[in-house]
């Protein structure tokens, strides 16, 4: 009789933008260790998203008020093989995966962890993590199949006006007038939950019929309406993301943080728009300037006009056509 196989858990217990942010790492695990089962703990409204990344065998629910550490991951039956953190850097994440008695513990504030660097790309990061254990990770692996669930709205140009925090929210007039002037491009406005009252705003300042308006989409809808738009118009926030990981022409707005930290890859498919302080060289200046939690639009995001943004998008779109991508589950 075949032993079953060992399994690995991983604590990610934050966002949809910090999960895909850290497929790259979760393939070099899946690569490093094929038969194992891969078990990511993370919250249970991520688990299409999850599936997604073709990586996880399955999902442990795990969740905290905002950005906080899940303070027990509910587990059954023997010891895990080995326990990652990807979720922070300090003591306070590693402890629940310590508490389940893996045989092995990787994350920052173990004993072998390698440095932390507060400047370093969030992509990039989790993979020198893993490099830095003998891993084989690339933090350009970050590619996910479109799902067979059809688009709402194929070929339009998706404008996404909401973010978790009031601090990465442009505002809804300077998203209006964005959409707007794409005219006659088909364009929608998308809203994640809670966000319906500011989509409906923006569509009806550009003057899009309430149709335009898509909210409610379970996240096999909202991947396919990024995989089949034209160019994604957002902030610094989840569905950026899903854009990047479908290669979907894309213009990202950011204030309080750089987009050194959470910025798409380097492509002509993508901007990052971003107006550090005053007479500041935007390599080099400090990539936490703001509070992106905070309940304020960012000055630096404020900086960004509405000629600059539509001027990006229309750059993206005559972009070379995008790269299909990667699929799901490495060999």
């Amino acid at each position: 009789m075949s032993r079953p196989p060992e399994r690995i858990v991983v604590l990610r217990a934050l966002g949809l933008g910090d999960l895909l942010t850290a497929v790259p790492a979760l393939r070099a695990l899946r690569r490093t260790y094929p038969a194992a089962r891969l078990l990511l703990a993370a919250p249970p409204a991520l688990a299409g998203a999850v599936a997604a990344t073709g990586a996880v065998d399955g999902l442990v629910p795990a969740r905290a008020p905002g950005r906080e550490v899940p303070p027990a991951i509910p587990w059954r039956g023997p010891a895990p093989a080995l326990a990652v953190d990807l979720h922070g850097c300090g003591p306070q994440s590693l402890r629940p995966l310590a508490a389940l008695g893996p045989r092995r513990l990787i994350g920052y504030a173990g004993a072998a962890g390698p440095e932390w660097r507060p400047a370093e790309h969030e992509r990039e990061r989790w993979c020198r993590l893993l490099r830095g254990h003998g891993m084989n990770a690339d933090p350009a692996d970050v590619a996910i199949t479109a799902p067979a669930t059809p688009s709402p709205a194929p070929g339009a140009v998706v404008v996404h006006p909401g973010a978790e925090a009031a601090a990465r929210r442009w505002p809804a007039e300077r998203f209006a007038a964005v959409a707007a002037a794409l005219a006659p491009r088909p364009v929608v406005v998308s809203a994640g939950p809670g966000e319906e009252r500011l989509a409906r705003r923006v569509a009806a300042l550009a003057g899009l019929p309430a149709g335009a308006v898509l909210s409610g989409l379970s996240f096999d809808a909202l991947s396919a309406l990024v995989a089949h738009a034209a160019a994604v118009l957002v902030g610094d926030t989840g569905v950026a993301h899903l854009a990047t990981a479908h290669g979907t022409p894309s213009v990202v707005l950011f204030g309080p943080v750089s987009p050194r930290l959470w910025g798409p890859p380097p492509s002509p498919a993508h901007r990052a728009l971003w107006h550090p302080d005053t007479g500041t060289d935007p390599a080099t200046a400090p990539v936490r300037p703001g509070d992106p939690h905070g309940d304020h639009p960012d000055a630096r995001l404020l900086r960004i006009g509405t000629d600059e943004a539509r001027t990006a998008i229309e750059e993206v779109l005559a972009a070379p056509t995008r790269q299909p991508a990667r699929p799901t589950h490495p060999a």
